[in-house]
């Protein structure tokens, strides 16, 4: 019964919400794009002083998020829209009554604004209220922007950042678009031109999607044009406004023609071998099927000016998971998520599989294909990769298909396949099969997201059974409760193909219950956060192998910024395997009962100098272990951030005694929005490898880039550190649209 009603619960609330959306869909704010005459443009250098401007209807009239949810923002944002037969122009103004108080340090392409003022703003090409694109300046003239793409958990942003519920930003898409920005007494000002052939879109859609935001960084404020409450946000497409009036735009052909060139030094002193120079080329080859189906042809890939690493000390049981960081699989990548799980522990598709091995060291890639995007109420996502075979490994193929069949206005159920085959006779195909479903609103009650999800996958192979995993999630996020429920099995043999678990053979329950009060009219105090995170594991046949409780006391943030946090995590553990830990094995078998305590302090990031650190104490398996992590920011003037981070575990037990210590140091210097110069300095007392990268990019225009990347590695040795390898590729890629 009590399943039934649940279920009554769910279907109700998302027919519920069906009506509520249908009529605020009407209800949505709107503003209308201006189409410019024949003869004329628009010069892009922020001024907005053509004539279009002083002709369309700006969107205006925003309000706050924070401080004061509702209120009108303290200062006035407009915001127009023009258009021609290929291109969406936007005209910003971002009134200001301090503008020598403005904050714009960042100028790098896609760095993080969170320490500046800046002006977002979300687009929906296709109107679906489930993904679209995410777009960002400050006034600098930094650039950033994204793909929005179905969030993990049902989370966004969170409420707090104004981003929202059941979607979430894929950094890692650079799309061709231009900004430019001026200020001046009055604030500041921004032209934007993005070509439609940078979006998918439906050309018979009555309107597009859009929602803008403003940050006031003095002042920790947010502000959106609509969709400003609590449990909505920028992310939250389901609450944007409209733009209407846009006919008649062309993708033209929808060909993309992006090749490259490069040329590489590789030297390996401490090996002995000798140093190698070539050069190569390739490229990428985009066609858009569709207005809204796309498929990439990718030949002879290279990867040479993708960002290191961050370095990592394992100091569990079980594997690190390390983020893609390569352009060809983040791109689209959101059209292959399975299941959504909020954690990193498990995916049923983790693309660090293919072309790299399990040091993360690149292997060669002949060719990848892909096709994503959406045909009718499909989301779909296709790819096939080749890598060439290598000394250590045979060449492999790689296979992903995966669908997703919208439902009523924020729900899918879909399937998924992988397969990976090495080109021998020797090792078995592998293969993942698996469907998943979500039903989300995010009217539940009114206002507040609801998400109710489960996955079921396969992996056959080699004979045996007990190879699947299964999962079930309730999701409640919102900003005064967030509260959610999952139960999740991986049995004993489950191994997907080209996916990532943590470990296998286990059932787990994990209840989270956050209580975040905001207090009202405090001076000094935004919110305080409780919250209670529970786990309970058992093996497939139900012995106990751990539980765990992480009790967050009290989670401060101040209307400065700033943020203090304390929490407590007692743990229980069986041993269900050996564990190797500095120099010596703790064996199957044993059980550990230990309390460890946190303490995080964060100063905002707003200030020019502004610091993070992190304490972490008490007890470890059989003996203590402390933990403290420290970064400090330095931003002296524009465009120049340095950042030093410290790290240093100490662990003692009766059976060892040892400390481990990461180094790192960021000096990040911008000389515009097109020119940036990165040095990424890296120690870790493990590997006892010092690492140093240094990236260039010059982007000539956008889709047209410049790279200089140098990586090179010291072992630390008897006497000092000796060289071991250097690493230095430049490469040149164009784009050509037809």
């Amino acid at each position: 019964m009590r399943s039934r009603a649940f279920a009554w619960v769910i279907l109700t609330s998302l027919a519920d919400a069906a009506t509520a959306v249908a009529q605020e869909t009407n209800s949505a704010p709107s503003v209308v794009a201006i189409r410019l005459v024949d003869g004329e443009r628009i010069d892009v250098d922020g001024r907005l002083d053509e004539a279009i401007w002083r002709r369309a209807s700006p969107a205006t009239n925003f309000a706050q998020l924070d401080p004061q949810n509702g209120a009108p923002a303290t200062e006035r944002t407009e915001v127009r829209i023009a258009f021609n037969h290929d291109r969406l122009y936007l005209g910003v103004h971002c009134f200001d009554s301090e503008p020598a108080r403005l904050l714009g340090n960042q100028m790098v392409r896609d760095g993080p604004l969170a320490s500046d003022d800046r002006f977002m703003w979300a687009l929906d090409p296709q109107f679906d209220q489930r993904s679209g694109y995410f777009f960002e300046i400050n006034p600098s003239g930094a650039m950033g922007d994204g793909l929005l793409v179905p969030a993990g958990g049902g989370g966004g942003g969170g409420a707090a950042s104004g981003l929202g519920f059941g979607v979430t930003q894929n950094r890692a898409w650079d799309g061709i678009w231009l900004a430019r920005v001026d200020r001046h007494e009055r604030g500041w000002t921004a032209e934007i031109e993005i070509p439609f052939r940078t979006l998918n879109f439906d050309p018979e859609a009555a309107a597009w999607g859009a929602n803008f935001q403003r940050t006031v960084r003095r002042k920790n404020e947010e502000s959106l044009w609509t969709g400003y409450g609590r449990n909505q946000g920028l992310y939250n497409l389901t609450s944007a406004g409209r733009i209407v009036g846009i006919a008649g735009a062309s993708h033209g052909l929808g060909l993309d023609v992006k090749p490259y060139v490069i040329g590489t030094h590789t030297a390996a002193p401490g090996s002995g071998r000798p140093s190698i120079i070539k050069g190569t080329y390739g490229g990428d080859l985009v066609y858009h099927v569709t207005p809204l189906l796309k498929s990439n042809l990718t030949i002879n890939t290279d990867f040479a000016q993708t960002e290191v690493d961050d370095r990592q000390v394992n100091l569990t049981r079980f594997p690190l998971f390390f983020p893609e960081k390569r352009d060809f699989f983040l791109d689209g990548s959101g059209s292959f998520d399975f299941a959504r799980e909020p954690s990193s522990d498990f995916t049923a598709f983790f693309s660090r599989r293919v072309g790299l091995d399990a040091n993360g060291r690149p292997q060669k890639i002949d060719y990848g294909a892909k096709l994503t995007g959406q045909a009718g109420r499909f989301d779909l996502g296709a790819l096939q990769v080749r890598t060439a075979p290598q000394a250590e490994a045979p060449g492999e193929d790689f296979t992903v298909l995966r669908s997703r069949r919208r439902l009523l206005r924020q729900s899918y159920a879909g399937m998924i396949y992988t397969r990976r085959a090495a080109r021998d006779a020797v090792r078995p195909v592998r293969e993942t099969v698996g469907a998943d479903f979500e039903l989300a609103t995010s009217r539940f009650r009114g206002s507040q997201n609801l998400l109710f999800s489960g996955f079921y996958a396969k992996t056959p192979g080699g004979g045996r059974g007990d190879n699947a995993l299964y999962g079930l999630r309730v999701n409640y996020p919102n900003d005064l409760w967030n509260v959610r429920m999952s139960y999740r099995v991986v049995e004993k043999h489950a191994d997907p193909a080209i996916g990532f678990i943590e470990r296998a053979d286990y059932r787990r329950w994990n209840p989270v219950v956050r209580f975040g009060p905001r207090p009202r009219d405090h001076r000094v105090i935004r919110q305080v956060s409780m919250e209670t995170w529970a786990e309970w594991l058992t093996d497939t046949s139900n012995a106990l192998l751990g539980r765990a409780f992480r009790i967050t006391l009290a989670e401060v943030a101040l209307h400065s910024g700033d943020t203090v946090s304390v929490t407590v995590n007692p743990i229980y553990e069986r041993l269900e395997r050996n564990f190797a830990i500095g120099g010596v094995t703790l064996p199957v078998g044993n059980t550990y009962q230990y309390t460890r305590y946190t303490t995080n302090v964060s100063t905002a990031s707003r200030r020019m100098l502004s610091a993070n650190a992190t304490v972490q104490t008490g007890t470890f398996y059989s003996g203590h272990r402390r933990d403290v992590t420290a970064s400090v920011n330095l931003r002296p003037r524009r465009g120049v951030l340095a950042t030093l981070t410290a790290q240093a575990n100490r662990v003692d037990l009766p059976e060892t005694r040892f400390t481990t210590r990461i180094l790192r140091a960021l000096v990040n210097t911008q000389f515009g929005p097109f020119v940036s110069l990165a040095n990424n300095l890296q120690y870790d007392s493990v590997s006892g490898v010092l690492g140093w990268q240094v990236r260039f990019r010059w982007i000539l225009t956008p889709g047209n880039d410049v790279y200089f990347v140098s990586l090179n590695n010291w072992i630390d040795a008897a006497g000092g550190y000796r060289a071991l390898d250097r690493n230095t590729a430049t490469k040149i890629v164009l784009t050509r649209r037809f």
